[in-house]
């Protein structure tokens, strides 16, 4: 069995002990859950295990190579034995506590472990708030026990049983255990360990015993005098698995950038989390941490509709995530990837929704569109006929519900949504006819029609092509690929049409690209990303089709297409809300803890 799957069985066993942990607190009327906390941890342990399926070939593959070609000692018999197995766990916890140790002493190791300390709250939700870059230099530590011949099964094993033993320290109901406390890590010393207050700070890093603080000076017993404030010395403000998992390495890649001395570029990297250069420092100041900022806690409002649906979609993202952990480990890597890459797209969509960035309705077509490249590029075929449409039907009733006059109390541009509907229903019908052989033509010519209510979309309010450079660009870009598609066998019957194809598509983004030289906003932004996406996923496809088979194509294709139609989308809507609704006052928003300093 797999270290996967051996998660996927272990995962009832979370859940059963987050329910009763949950129902303690709720007793004792001392509830530390908060559904979208709850939700972001959780699903960042998800993430952490869907990637692992790939950075585990680094952390084993390095391991098992240093332990077959320089183990100085080899006796697998003894490390298979009871006193071998004891002693396996006993060294895998010591080299863990250096690890983590360093991972809060290091700031290119901190911005991997800081992930797991970002939740203001303490629960066991937060033990499955887990890092997925940690394996990346992680590994390093454990080269002692390759080279002491520990064979790469018993310390897969005790890897295992580590963590898996932490699980259940990360809970404020469980309170001091007198002689335990002493000897092993418990909740009690754990609660210290995430605490962010002055004196708790950067101690107790044991896995399983605590005797390795004890020894190595980094011990502090908890005070009930002082009450632990959870989280990280830094700012997060949000649910995105994706931002949290780069924030901190954001911040240090700042940094570097703009150190002017080159050893200060790498230091960076190599000192504790929170340094900076003067001259960095200087120029781009931050303010010094105080515990005030702690308080009030990072909770954007949720409608009860927002609840309902983060509830389901986890319920959904936790099936997929087990069925595909169950089956990973004897699955082609690109089969992997591309599941991947559709559980990353719900987990991230998820996360919008309940911090307000895009609604429910976006989630759901951005969720479909995974779905209807993935069952393309791995031939599901009857899945295929269902999420290709689905994902433009979905698309055009964003619309209509944008267009609904008692929507947010204002009526958004209605010519604006006709063309856009008008637009996504010829994507509709050009997505269906692709979907049948023989329907080449009809196809295009659909999609030609789509892309010219694009044009007369993007011209709305604006004069013709107001940026000649992106028009001469576009054109440009147009027309070498055309060249290249008549040379690599385009046929005499398609040359007309796809020469008209070409040419429109070419015009609407550099409509699109003007309009936003000109309006220089967010949503005018997001509609010429899209245009571009539409520039690349077509050639992507002619290319695949007319001149050379491309690896993966329906992926490509398929994803450059649908991050085109979901950007233009935002966009159009975003603008339509922001030319029709009142000026709002935003709220300040709550402070949260977040990779930063330590």
């Amino acid at each position: 069995m797999s270290p996967s799957q051996i998660i996927v069985l272990a995962t009832p066993v979370f859940f059963a002990l987050i329910a009763i942990e949950f129902a303690v607190a709720h007793r004792r009327q001392r509830s530390q859950y908060r559904l979208a906390d709850a939700v972001s941890s959780i699903s960042l342990g998800m993430l952490s295990q869907t990637s692992a399926v790939f950075t585990r070939l680094l952390r084993v593959g390095i391991y098992t190579a240093l332990f077959e070609h320089v183990a100085l000692w080899r006796n697998d018999a003894f490390w298979t034995s009871l006193p071998g197995w004891l002693l396996a766990l006993l060294f895998y916890d010591l080299c863990y506590y250096w690890l983590h140790r360093m991972g809060h002493e290091v700031a290119v190791l901190w911005a991997a472990h800081a992930v797991h300390h970002q939740s203001q709250d303490y629960n066991l939700s937060t033990a499955l708030r887990q890092t997925s870059s940690g394996a990346l230099l992680g590994w390093v530590f454990y080269v002692p026990m390759a080279l002491a011949g520990v064979p790469p099964l018993v310390f897969g094993v005790v890897a295992l049983i580590d963590l898996l033993y932490q699980f259940w320290v990360h809970t404020e109901q469980v309170g001091r255990l007198s002689w335990f406390d002493r000897w092993f890590c418990s909740p009690s010393n754990h609660r210290v360990h995430h605490a962010v207050n002055d004196a708790y700070l950067d101690k107790n890093y044991g896995g399983i015993l605590i005797v390795w603080d004890r020894l190595f000076g980094t011990f502090k017993d908890e005070d009930e005098r002082e009450k632990c404030v959870y989280g990280t010395r830094g700012l997060l403000n949000s649910w995105d698995p994706l931002w949290a998992n780069a924030q901190v390495y954001a911040g240090l890649a700042r940094d570097s950038w703009h150190a002017r001395s080159w050893a200060d570029k790498l230091r960076v990297w190599l000192k504790p989390p929170g340094w900076r250069p003067a001259d960095v420092a200087e120029r781009f100041p931050k303010p010094a941490f105080s515990m005030a900022q702690m308080h009030p806690l990072y909770h954007p409002p949720m409608s009860r509709a927002v609840q309902w649906f983060a509830l389901v979609q986890f319920v959904l993202l936790l099936a997929g995530v087990a069925a595909f952990l169950w089956q990973a480990d004897g699955a082609p890597l690109a089969h992997n990837a591309v599941w991947f890459a559709v559980l990353l797209t719900a987990q991230w969509s998820l996360g919008a929704v309940m911090q307000g960035r895009i609604g429910m309705g976006m989630a759901l077509m951005l969720q479909s569109a995974a779905l209807a490249t993935a069952t393309s590029a791995l031939g599901f075929t009857q899945w295929h006929w269902l999420f290709k449409p689905l994902t433009m039907v979905i698309a055009l009733a964003l619309v209509a519900v944008s267009a609904y006059p008692a929507r947010a109390g204002c009526r958004f541009g209605l010519k604006d949504l006709a063309l856009l509907a008008a637009a996504l229903a010829g994507s509709l019908a050009g997505d269906v006819f692709l979907m049948f052989g023989g329907f080449f033509i009809p196809g295009l010519v659909s999609f030609l029609v789509a892309h010219l209510f694009y044009v007369a979309l993007f011209k709305h309010g604006q004069r013709w092509f107001p940026h000649r450079g992106a028009l001469a660009a576009t054109l440009s870009i147009g027309a070498a690929m055309y060249a290249f598609l008549w040379t690599g066998g385009l046929p005499a019957g398609l040359r007309g049409p796809v020469a008209a194809y070409v040419l429109v598509i070419a015009l609407m983004a550099a409509q699109a690209i003007g309009r936003a030289s000109v309006l220089r906003d967010g949503p005018s932004m997001l509609v010429a990303m899209g245009a571009g996406f539409f520039m690349l996923s077509d050639s992507l496809l002619a290319t695949n089709r007319f001149v050379q088979p491309l690896p993966m194509a329906q992926a490509g294709v398929l994803a450059t297409y649908y991050a085109a139609q979901a950007l233009i989308v935002a966009g159009v809507l975003r603008g339509a809300r922001a030319e029709q609704a009142p000026p709002a006052v935003t709220p300040r928003t709550d402070l949260a803890r977040s990779p930063s300093a330590a």
